[in-house]
This record gives C-alpha cells, sequence and structure tokens, in this order.
C-alpha cells in the first residue's frame, strides 16, 4: 500500500489525501510530456536543427547505452564522515533517464528496457538515505530526477510503478518534505537557496508521479511563501530599476548560483505542465532572477545588495554571514539550465530575455549527466535541453502550450488550477487588462475554453510588455 508521509510545510500545512482535490494529474508531466516527447521524435526524424544536435549529444553520452546496467544499493550515503556511495545512484539515475529520452525519440525498445531494468533494481532495493546534512541534497536531487525517469517510462508493461511510487514517496520524499518543515534543526535561513529548491523540486515530483495533488500544492505553497532562502521572492530579493532580480546565491558562487537557477527552472517546468503558472508568478519574478544571472556569468556587471543571514542551530549555536558583492565568475563555465528556461519565456511567452538567450545559444548543444565532469555537481541537472526544450515560435499556436490529455484523463488546468494572470493589466489593451477572475467568462463569450482562454490571456499580456533587464 502506498502512503505519503504526513509532514505539512508550516503551521497551517495539512496534508490532502490523494485524488482528492480534482482530476487526475497529467501523464507524462514532469519535464516532458507527450506533446514534447512528440515534437522530439517528429523534429529528429525530420533532421531539423537544433534537435539534431541535441540528439547526437544524448546518443554519444555513456549512459544513454542499452548496455548500462544497475548496481543498486540498500542504502545510499552523502556526506563527509560516512562511506559515500551515492555517485552509483546518481548514475544509475542518469543512465534511466537518458536512455528513456532515447527511446521516447528513437523508438528502439533496448533502450525502454534498460530505463526499466534500472529504476526496478533500485525500487527493489534502496531503503533509506544516510549521512551528513548532505543527505538532504541527495533525497532531493536524486529523488526528482528518479521520478523524472520513471514517469517516462510508466506505461511499460514491465515497469514496477507500485514500488517505483513506494520508494519516491517513502525514501525521497520524507526528507525533503521534513527539510522544508524543520530545516535539520538550524535556524531557517542557515541553509542557501540551492537545498531548498532540491527539496522542493522533489516534493512537487513526487506528488505529480504519485498522484497525490495535496503533495503537490504543498510545493507550490512553499516556492510562493516558504519561510526558507529557496522560496522565490527570498532566492530573488532585490528586483532593481533595470528589470533584473538579484539572485541572492549569486553573492556565495558561480556554481550553485548557475544550480540554484536551474533547480528553480525545473520546479517551474514540472509545475507548468500540470497547469499552474510559476514561471509568470509575482510578475515573472523567476524571469528577472534567471536574466540576472545569465547576465552575471556570461561576464556582464550586475548590482548586488549586501545580505546577511543569520546561521546555527535552533537553540544551539548561533552566528551570522554578509554577503556584500557579487562572486567572481568564469565566463565559460555554465551547466545545461538555460534553454528550458529561455524557450519558456521566449517561445511560450513571446517575450525578450537577451540574457537567457544568449546564454542558451552558448551552452547548445546542451548535454546531460556525464558530460559536465564526473563528480555530483556534473548530474545536478538532467539536462539535454537543446533537444528537449527548443521550440517554434508563438505563431504555431495555442496547442502547443498544452499537453495533450492522458490516457488516464486530465489537461492543462486539471484540478482547476488556472494559469496565473495576477500581474497589473496593460492599459488599453482589453484582453491584457481581463483579471484571472475574469477568465472563466470572457472565454465562455469567446467560445473557448478556460484553460485555452487563460493562455491566450498570458500570451497577449506578455507580448504587449517587454522582458526585463534589456
Amino acid at each position: 500500500m502506498l502512503k505519503a508521509a504526513g509532514i505539512g510545510i508550516g503551521a497551517t500545512a495539512l496534508a490532502t489525501p490523494a485524488g482528492a482535490a480534482g482530476a487526475p494529474l497529467v501523464h507524462p508531466g514532469l519535464l516532458h510530456t507527450r506533446a514534447d516527447l512528440d515534437r522530439m521524435a517528429a523534429k529528429v526524424k525530420a533532421g531539423a536543427r537544433p534537435y539534431t544536435a541535441g540528439f547526437a549529444k544524448l546518443t554519444a553520452n555513456r549512459h544513454a547505452q542499452s548496455g548500462w546496467r544497475a548496481n543498486p544499493q540498500a542504502v545510499v550515503y552523502r556526506g563527509s564522515g560516512t562511506p559515500e556511495n551515492y555517485a552509483t545512484l546518481y548514475n544509475d539515475i542518469h543512465g534511466a533517464y537518458q536512455n528513456a529520452l532515447r527511446y521516447h525519440v528513437s523508438g528502439e525498445e533496448a533502450h525502454a528496457d534498460t530505463a526499466v531494468a534500472i529504476l526496478n533494481a533500485w525500487a527493489g532495493k534502496l531503503t533509506r538515505l544516510e549521512g551528513s546534512a548532505d543527505r538532504f541534497l541527495a533525497a532531493g536531487l536524486y529523488g526528482y530526477q528518479f521520478a523524472n525517469a520513471a514517469e517516462l517510462v510508466r506505461e511499460h508493461g514491465d515497469f514496477d510503478l507500485a514500488r517505483a511510487r513506494e520508494l519516491v514517496l517513502n525514501v525521497f520524499h520524507p526528507l525533503s518534505d521534513d527539510f522544508l518543515t524543520r530545516h535539520n534543526g538550524a535556524v531557517v535561513t542557515n541553509y542557501w537557496p540551492n537545498w531548498d529548491l532540491t527539496a522542493i523540486a522533489c516534493v512537487l515530483a513526487t506528488g505529480i508521479f504519485c498522484d497525490d495533488r495535496g503533495i503537490v500544492e504543498r510545493a507550490v505553497e512553499y516556492f510562493k511563501h516558504g519561510d526558507g532562502m529557496g522560496s522565490v521572492k527570498h532566492a530573488i530579493p532585490v528586483v532593481h530599476e533595470d528589470g533584473l532580480g538579484e539572485w541572492v546565491e549569486a553573492g556565495r558562487d558561480q556554481g550553485h548560483a548557475l544550480l540554484g537557477v536551474g533547480l528553480m527552472g525545473t520546479v517551474c517546468e514540472m509545475a507548468w505542465n500540470q497547469g499552474i503558472d510559476l514561471y509568470g508568478y509575482d510578475d515573472s519574478r523567476f524571469l528577472k532572477g534567471a536574466q540576472y544571472v545569465a547576465k552575471w556569468s556570461l561576464g556582464g556587471d550586475v548590482p548586488y545588495t549586501a545580505n546577511t543571514r543569520r546561521k546555527g542551530a535552533i537553540g544551539g549555536w548561533s552566528g551570522s554571514e554578509t554577503a556584500s558583492d557579487v562572486a567572481g565568475v568564469d565566463p565559460g563555465m555554465t551547466r545545461p539550465i538555460w534553454a528550458m528556461i529561455a524557450n519558456h519565456y521566449t517561445k511560450r511567452r513571446g517575450l525578450a530575455a537577451s540574457y537567457l538567450t544568449r546564454a542558451a545559444a552558448k551552452a547548445a548543444p546542451e548535454g546531460g549527466g556525464g558530460d559536465y565532469g564526473p563528480n555530483s555537481g556534473g548530474f545536478d541537472q538532467l539536462g539535454f535541453g537543446t533537444l528537449a526544450f527548443t521550440r517554434d515560435r508563438m505563431e504555431e499556436g495555442v496547442g502547443d502550450l498544452s499537453p495533450s490529455p492522458s490516457p488516464s484523463g486530465g489537461s492543462r488546468g486539471a484540478g482547476g488550477v488556472r494559469p496565473q494572470a495576477s500581474a497589473s493589466p496593460v492599459a488599453g489593451d482589453d484582453l491584457a487588462a481581463t483579471g484571472s477572475g475574469d477568465v472563466a467568462g470572457w472565454a465562455a463569450a469567446a467560445g473557448i475554453g478556460a484553460v485555452a482562454g487563460g493562455l491566450l490571456l498570458l500570451r497577449r499580456r506578455d507580448q504587449v510588455r517587454r522582458g526585463p533587464g534589456e
């Protein structure tokens, strides 16, 4: 029997029984929808660029080979002072994900079989994660990644979906959910944003993969209003007059700032594929933060407001740390994070985002785990964004914005969640001035569904607004 951990986020967060809050969730519906997978396959078959270059990057990766064999462990350790073996886990997860993605593009069954064998092996053996505080990073990163790999083969006849869901719910999710609640017994600002963001990604992926809308809603609520540094207004505490949103972890170092942006983009994409618009939340605050990090990472000058955060344990030692300026950058450093974010804002929404566009072009074709070094940092993102997230322009029509319904039901907006339309209306434009509460009525009058109406509203409103930081 599946069981969801009942640890809430904050005092008012209550667990909601699976399926109690509305229509079924969309599957596949984590980082990739059925429409996404079909687009990749069609573009590669047609020889279209840059999809072919992205697919070549995938097929060249050693993890994407059908000969990959799993090495599952009963206990995975991450953190100093422990017999670390977590590299075995992340290598196998990336082997599963890359083989599954390769199968969907090429149709070669051997790759689907390999992905299923890897995931089944781990689901049948892994019982717990141990180690230092880094065990929370392991839970968050490898939890969201395992769920994404499994989502791609959930309909395979040999895949043990029930056992995979038990693994995600009972091994990965409880640590991530508990971190968002208790932060390992530390004061809430002790940990930089990427710690929260790994946990949010895992909690959200768990809710979607395991069809528990209550878990999904907890992740969304924390993204918007959480007390920790990973919630969007704490990760991006200042929006400057030029429209750039200061990414607080830029005061730490470039690598962790890139990790944070990549994780927040992952959260936004998974939510979007369930009809929840976190990309546009708070007047597209994430766009402003991503533009800031892209400009800075490309070697541009960006402002930074000194940030002092409290550190220490609750009831124990305490201290503080101040970041007074942006850290140094290596313009050659990159992670496979930019294609997903740039394509959402420029292609789905029609916004200008020059720094994101430049960063994505410089990183293309994006690889994945194993292409960015042998250590854990090279496996923090699933990658292959050039293949997976490159999109044609808005002129394709609204249909590209909405995933196809899964065989089990559900579509964009399932459960009554409409795309956000909370930004200030644009004067003089009737459609852009329509508030979110009016979308259903306006759409009905226009003879279209509320979901399509919400998407049209987003499209028109964003087309008449220019992107930040230009």
